[in-house]
């Protein structure tokens, strides 16, 4: 089972600019959804993702490379899986209910809450609008091979995590699993960060989930003002009188 320690951001918040957030998590090291479970569906394109929260917000950003773009579908709990899709499954705690979270390449998203696939609930469309989102596209020519890169940021406010009243993430331990589909493009695929074991392509296994934790927020913190004592020192040191 995979783990992903989650880094806390101080001074952000569901309110902060979305392009500061996304500079921000430039910052961080990303993880690969790269598994390929079923090998029927070969196609593999670069994925790769960073996540972190704040005091009232969970924040991931998705970069993406494939050969392909779709964004047919533009509405609240639409099915985005048939377009370029990243997707994030979350539980807390030990609980066998999860959440699932499903965009294409421009932000629309289906959101739902439930035990398995068929016992599922919509979030509302007033909770989904309050993911915040920022998309960008661009075309890569990759030694003659072009393909399409896209990234997206999503801001997540507790609030949309509306079966519970998650308070503060800070040291918690959740259960998680990324992906990536398409269903409808030419080169059908399905991504996954942490492994699944199954007959035919299915995201909604959580005993696949990998391990998520919300780093101490303390730590970061600290962190935070050594490096901030670090550069002023290193800027006095070096500062000439004349």
């Amino acid at each position: 089972m995979k783990e992903l320690i989650v880094p806390f951001l101080s001074d952000v918040s569901k309110t902060s600019p979305i392009a500061h957030v996304s500079f921000l998590l430039d910052g961080f090291e990303t993880d690969t959804i790269g598994v390929v479970p079923w090998p029927l569906y070969n196609y593999k394109p670069g994925v790769h993702f960073t996540m972190a929260y704040g005091n009232d917000s969970v924040f991931i950003k998705y970069y993406v490379s494939e050969k392909t773009v779709s964004a047919v579908y533009s509405r609240p709990n639409e099915p985005v899986h048939k377009d370029s899709c990243v997707e994030f499954f979350l539980s807390f705690d030990d609980e066998k209910e999860y959440y699932n979270f499903e965009f294409n390449c421009t932000g629309t998203c289906m959101a739902g809450f439930g035990l398995d696939r068929e016992n599922r609930s919509l979030l509302s469309e007033q909770v989904i609008r309050m993911i915040r989102h920022q998309s960008q596209l661009k075309v890569v020519n990759n030694q003659g091979e072009y393909n399409i890169a896209w990234e997206l940021t999503l801001m997540v406010p507790l609030e949309v995590f509306c079966h519970h009243s998650p308070g503060s993430l800070n040291g918690r331990q959740c259960r998680a699993n990324f992906y990536k589909c398409g269903d409808d493009l030419p080169d059908p695929h399905f991504l996954a960060w942490n492994d699944i074991k199954s007959a035919s392509p299915d995201f909604h296994l959580p005993e696949y989930f990998g391990k998520l934790v919300f780093g101490n927020q303390q730590e970061y913190l600290d962190y935070s003002k050594q490096k901030q004592r670090k550069h002023e020192t290193e800027f006095y040191d070096n500062t000439v009188i004349i």
